[in-house]
């Protein structure tokens, strides 16, 4: 196990903004979210371009596939996670003021489905359902029934959100009378699937390399991310968000992807900005003492994920933080690390449990 030390992740400080920063900032709500202005427009200005180039008649044969390699390896590799997590951030705090409220359409309905994400259904999914359930039965994605260290596990998750993941959240969306939400997610699929089967027409390997196979990709990594995020589950408190889910500091992860490894605090306080989450962690460390919470320094959530499907739960306990001399030794870690990742029986209906 390790001791705290030094916390290298973001956090904001102010600077002397050029003209074009103060010319974008008359738009923004927070002057935080500046990189996103600018990580929106570097996307615009290269994805965009390379997917149209899969659909024009003259780019064939060899050129389109070097084309279709550069559009993958951009968009896969080199701004999948930065673009997730700020179409996750401005998800919880609005990003163009008020009276420019048509500019915060262009994240999930212009850029999202290059990215594989059907429009308004993240919104939908993450805001209206996974925090307001707190990963709990409730929770379409939640983790709770399933071994969380069993690759069989993690892709019966996948396989189960893959398949019905959309209709269950419709359907729990209408039965917490969020009408709304479910009517923006369902027009959102049925729009993203009407523009890929008409493209489809112009050009079927352009429709699949920019459209659905992202879309594949992007829920195969969210689910990976969820699992990991809330792998770690105590029987006994499920809904305690200390309890559910885990915290990665000193991570390159948190630099490119907006602190996102600070998953507990998020969870504690859903609209605090991405940049805070350091400082709050240090504030409350001794509610992450108290509740045994887990700590990663220097795993991300990828990391995590490989080893647990390893069990190499030597490897997680030696890089988990022993906050307050939480831990007597690493063998009480990993026996915590391994209660937490059980199956939690869903609760059996008030008749059959008086039965």
């Amino acid at each position: 196990m390790k001791v705290l030390g030094t916390i290298h992740d973001p956090t904001f400080t102010g600077r002397t903004y050029s003209r074009l920063d103060q010319f974008f900032l008359k738009y923004i709500k927070d002057e935080r979210d500046l990189p996103f202005v600018y990580l929106t427009i570097r996307i615009s200005l290269i994805l965009i371009p390379l997917s149209a180039l899969l659909f024009m008649p003259f780019v064939t044969g060899w050129m389109w596939w070097a084309v279709a390699i550069v559009h993958f390896c951009f968009s896969n590799f080199g701004i999948k996670g930065p673009f997730g997590l700020m179409l996750h951030c401005t998800s919880h705090r609005q990003f163009f003021k008020s009276e420019y409220d048509w500019m915060n359409k262009y994240l999930p309905w212009i850029l999202a489905p290059f990215f594989g994400h059907t429009p308004e259904t993240y919104y939908s999914h993450h805001i209206g359902m996974h925090h307001p359930e707190n990963n709990l039965e409730d929770d379409d994605s939640s983790t709770m029934t399933f071994q969380r260290d069993s690759v069989r596990g993690f892709l019966a998750y996948f396989g189960r959100f893959f398949v019905v993941g959309v209709r269950n959240m419709l359907t729990y969306l209408r039965q917490k009378n969020r009408s709304k939400l479910a009517v923006r997610a369902l027009t959102g699929e049925i729009i993203f699937g009407v523009v890929c089967v008409l493209l489809s027409f112009i050009s079927l390997p352009a429709t699949i390399a920019v459209f659905i196979f992202p879309l594949f990709i992007y829920r195969l990594i969210a689910m990976l991310g969820n699992w990991t995020q809330h792998a770690f589950v105590d029987n006994d408190d499920p809904g305690n968000a200390y309890k559910n889910s885990l915290t990665c500091i000193n991570v390159k992860y948190n630099k490119k992807c907006w602190n996102d490894g600070y998953h507990i605090s998020h969870h504690v306080r859903p609209a605090m900005h991405w940049s805070e989450h350091p400082t709050f962690f240090l504030k409350t460390l001794d509610k992450y003492a108290q509740n045994k919470a887990i700590i990663f320094d220097g795993l991300d959530f990828g990391q995590v994920f490989f080893l647990l499907m390893r069990k190499r739960y030597d490897i997680l306990a030696s890089h988990m933080v022993n906050v307050n001399n939480t831990f007597a030794n690493d063998e009480e870690a990993i026996a915590l690390l391994r209660r937490r990742t059980r199956r939690i029986q869903a609760e059996a209906p008030l008749e059959v449990a008086m039965a």
